[in-house]
């Protein structure tokens, strides 16, 4: 149970090979119990609830074996009862560029056109002009209004600039409902990407009133080439099969474990490759430059409603420059790199990448899961 808490109060879901559907589990003690019921089938519906740590705390369940055991298991087979992402109904959200250092890499992006070659001398360039003094100032302030106006009289302001500093955030749509891959899953690269790094982020569980609930860990993978071509390729950049994992768990707010404790949180990163390379980073919340409760604000309310609520990833200060092939074109994955996002508190997140076209097709969608849960007699 490597950073888990046991203090902490878990929720998550896992294939139930014998039921031949999800379940909805807790960690109690070092195991896994399935607390599926009619008053709660959905991770969803237990979010929802006044009080979702105390129902997890306290619901009856069944024993299904050791969490140390399910951490183990890689297979995505439907006979196999593995650990599932720990959302469900809910939407999957993302913020982007709300940390300075990773929102400098994006103009980089930007104007090397997806370009690794030209990236160098770009950086170099950026960091003379910029370097780290976007690095306090807070999104939407006046300091940020001139910050801009004087990178614009530079040439330098940018569309990523205009979300990093400006009074907007950007909000999208990272993955469709059900399709993101849990710990232990391989995770996609679209094949078209020869640029590309994971994005190691804290992601909120939020109900339909847009209160947080809890927090979990993601991967928001990234393809720096298909996006640095144009923002308008962003979905083909951030949504293919299996391009989206979280968990292992959601850890519940409960007291204790708060958002204070998110905002001070810090992400450990590891690339380890069959070529024998190995990457390591770290993204400290203490850096974001919007608060988690601004981003969910611009995420919900009455512009736009969550029926069933969402997950939001919260961004990432992680920016790879660290060159792995060719001097000067910094990082990008390779087939078989696993990767391991940590935090204190809220476990390991661990997936093999693969070629989204390489990876088990998504094909248990929303119907599926009704008519699953519908046989089980939960709905």
């Amino acid at each position: 149970m490597t950073g888990f808490h046991k203090e902490g109060t878990y929720l998550g879901r896992i294939w139930n090979a014998e039921a031949g559907g999800p379940s909805v589990v807790a960690i109690r003690d070092g195991r896994i119990i399935d607390i599926t019921c009619r008053r709660a089938p959905l991770v969803r519906d237990v979010c929802e609830m006044d009080d979702p740590a105390d129902y997890v705390r306290t619901a009856e369940g069944t024993d299904i074996g050791a969490l140390d055991d399910l951490e183990r298991v890689a297979s995505t087979g439907e006979n196999v009862t593995r650990l599932l992402a720990p959302c469900d109904l809910q939407a999957v959200k993302a913020c982007g560029v709300t940390f300075a250092r990773s929102m400098v890499e994006r103009v980089i992006e930007e104007r090397a056109a997806g370009d690794p070659a030209r990236a160098e001398a770009i950086r170099e360039r950026v960091g003379m002009l910029i370097g780290d003094s976007l690095r306090d100032i807070r999104a939407g302030s006046p300091e940020a209004s001139r910050v801009k106006e004087v990178l614009i009289q530079e040439g330098l302001w940018s569309q990523y600039l205009e979300v990093g500093i400006g009074p907007d955030a950007e909000v999208f749509s990272k993955s469709q409902v059900l399709s993101s891959v849990g710990h232990g899953a391989e995770i996609g690269l679209h094949p078209v990407s020869s640029w590309n790094n994971p994005e190691p982020e804290i992601v909120l569980a939020v109900s339909s009133r847009g209160r947080a609930v809890g927090a979990t860990l993601g991967n928001d993978v990234n393809l720096r080439d298909v996006e640095g071509r144009s923002a308008l390729l962003l979905s083909k950049a951030k949504d293919n099969n299996a391009s989206c994992a979280i968990g292992p768990f959601i850890r519940l707010f409960d007291e204790g474990f708060s958002m204070d404790d998110v905002r001070m949180a810090e992400i450990d990163l590891e690339v380890c490759g069959q070529d024998g390379f190995v990457m390591k980073g770290r993204s400290s919340m203490r850096e974001i430059s919007r608060d988690p409760d601004t981003l969910i604000a611009q995420t919900v309310g009455r512009h736009h409603q969550y029926p069933d609520g969402f997950v939001l990833f919260l961004g990432t200060l992680f920016a790879p420059t660290q060159d792995r092939d060719v001097a000067g074109q910094g990082f990008t994955h390779k087939t078989g790199d696993v990767v391991r996002i940590s935090a204190d508190g809220l476990g390991t997140l661990e997936n093999t990448v693969r070629l989204s076209t390489e990876c088990p097709e998504w094909t248990f969608g929303i119907s599926h899961l009704m008519r699953n849960l519908a046989k089980r007699e939960l709905i």
